[in-house]
């Protein structure tokens, strides 16, 4: 099952899935399926759509419930360990757009408990200070994306959960972001990414499935 590790980001978990099984409606997805996942590791979930790759992300925070199978965090309770140590980031941003950029920081930051040097710090590293006073839907799809993925800068988590992070980027912005996840895991964090690109770093690779 692993042990329990520190590194610059505190704890760093493994992240096990044994047997699991995910339906969506009637149709199952996969079954059976059991991988795990280590601190310094990056692991793409590819495969062709309706695979089931979201789905199997939203399972491992806990948004879904398996038809059968388990996740485990090397020795801390699912619930802490998604609590604390896990971020999250769909495909959708999740972020409102009637706000200004400055507000959604701020709501992002006092919601994971995020200090103002990590706000500072996430503000810096994606170049969002010009984007700050715009609302939030006035702001491009690649500036939206950098707006969502600015929480994973302002608090430090080992576990990255990350469904299609590059899609709406340029070149410029994925090679940027490529190095944010190499910095990452060489901190000792862990990174799940479902994708239909290849990743800017080095990872291991999970096909799920061919969908239907």
């Amino acid at each position: 099952m692993g042990i329990e590790r520190r590194s610059q980001l505190g704890v760093c978990l493994m992240i096990a899935v044994d047997g699991l099984t995910l339906s969506r409606g009637e149709r199952v997805l996969f079954r059976d399926l059991s991988f795990s996942a280590v601190s310094g590791e990056v692991l793409a979930l590819t495969g062709a759509n309706g695979a089931g790759k979201t789905s199997l992300l939203r399972a491992l925070a806990g948004f879904l419930r398996p038809d059968a199978g388990t996740v485990a965090f090397a020795d801390v309770d699912p619930a802490e360990a998604r609590t604390k140590h896990l971020h999250w980031l769909g495909h959708l941003d999740g972020l409102k757009g009637a706000r200004r950029a400055r507000e959604e920081l701020a709501f992002q930051a006092q919601w994971l408990g995020a200090g103002a040097d990590g706000v500072a710090a996430a503000v810096d590293v994606l170049a969002l200070e010009p984007l700050l006073d715009l609302e939030v839907r006035q702001l491009s799809a690649g500036q939206r994306r950098r707006l969502a993925f600015a929480r994973l800068i302002a608090v430090q988590r080992p576990i990255w959960l990350l469904d299609e992070p590059l899609s709406p980027l340029d070149a410029r912005w994925r090679a940027a972001l490529g190095l944010l996840m190499q910095a990452h895991v060489e901190r000792g964090g862990t990174i799940i990414a479902a994708v239909h690109d290849p990743l800017p770093v080095v990872h291991r690779t999970l096909d799920i499935g061919a969908g239907r």
